[in-house]
């Protein structure tokens, strides 16, 4: 099937802590396939109910959906499920993909599983579980994204905090891993291939929702000021992160590399942010690919040919 022939409706907003991003990056995506003379319509998700949705996508006249939902209902797997039950193709990820990405503790096991470097961590359910740990730790939720509900810990005072804040976000479960002082890498993958490395460098604290979304809080190097060999492990390293979770075609890898150069995956982005500050379209920029091309090479042509 043409692309051009097709509808396109460009999912965004959600139901997420995350709807404010999306809502965003969905317009961005939006804008430029009609920049592109794609024959598209901008859809705001508001609900995740079923059949809510069903009814959405069939008045506007879907044939192919854009996801640009972050968090829940976006990178969990449910709406692409949903999507495959009424035949409509869509871009990126599978249903257990997705949910692999967005569930930290999965990912981790699936790092420990293929060999993928990540850093020792710890499943807490309640804060008794936490003795004879070395800090600093990273608290987080072990199901969330855009660094919502992250905290670095220095000292047992601080955990009950840190995971007192984790757990408002899944209730049950939160995520403690060793902290890992160094450099915040991050390598877009598109195509199954991976970009360019960036470096993420806040002007203060770490790279949390704050310095993610606010304006000059962080800088950004790109391409990272690395040499040749550790550039190119590290993009070995995002695309074997990739392939582990078994992501389709575009994600974005994020890292922390030590003071000894070695390099650990911290989790991969199955729907990466598309908005002025985010990562994916800067990785792209470096390997010379503009923000529309960008966008067109996030529709899946096999996915197309399976909507023909």
């Amino acid at each position: 099937m043409e692309i051009k022939k097709i509808k396109i409706g460009v999912l965004g907003g959600g139901v997420s802590g995350e709807r404010d991003v999306s809502l965003v990056s969905s317009k961005a995506a939006y804008e430029a396939l009609l920049r592109c003379g794609m024959n598209a319509v901008w859809v705001d998700v508001v609900s995740d109910d079923k059949e809510q949705l069903k009814r959405l996508l069939s008045e506007q006249g879907i044939e192919y959906a854009f996801i640009v939902l972050h968090g829940e209902f976006g990178e969990d797997g449910r709406i692409q499920k949903i999507l495959e039950e009424i035949g409509i193709p869509y871009n990126g990820s599978s249903p257990e993909s997705s949910y692999a990405a967005m569930d930290k503790i999965v990912s981790k096991e699936i790092f420990v599983k293929y060999g993928v470097p990540t850093a020792a961590y710890r499943v807490c359910l309640k804060p008794t579980d936490m003795v004879d740990m070395h800090y600093p730790l990273v608290v987080k939720p072990f199901f969330s994204g855009s660094s919502l509900g992250v905290s670095i810990v220095r000292d047992k005072e601080g955990l009950p905090v840190a995971l007192s804040e984790a757990l408002k976000y899944n209730g049950h479960k939160a995520l403690v891993e060793d902290y890992i002082d160094g450099r915040e890498l991050t390598v877009g993958i598109l195509q199954d291939q991976p970009l360019e490395v960036v470096e993420i460098a806040p002007r203060k604290g770490f790279y949390d929702f704050e310095n993610k979304y606010g304006n000059d809080l962080t800088d950004f190097l790109a391409p990272a000021p690395l040499d040749a060999a550790m550039r190119a492990h590290i993009r070995t390293l995002a695309l074997n992160a990739h392939k582990a979770l078994g992501c389709r075609n575009f994600s974005r890898v994020d890292f922390r590399l030590n003071s000894k150069n070695e390099a650990y995956v911290l989790e991969v982005n199955s729907i990466p942010g598309l908005t002025s500050h985010s990562l994916l379209p800067l990785s792209a920029k470096c390997c010379g690919i503009t923000f529309d091309q960008l966008i067109l090479k996030m529709i899946e042509p096999s996915s197309l040919s399976k909507g023909a």
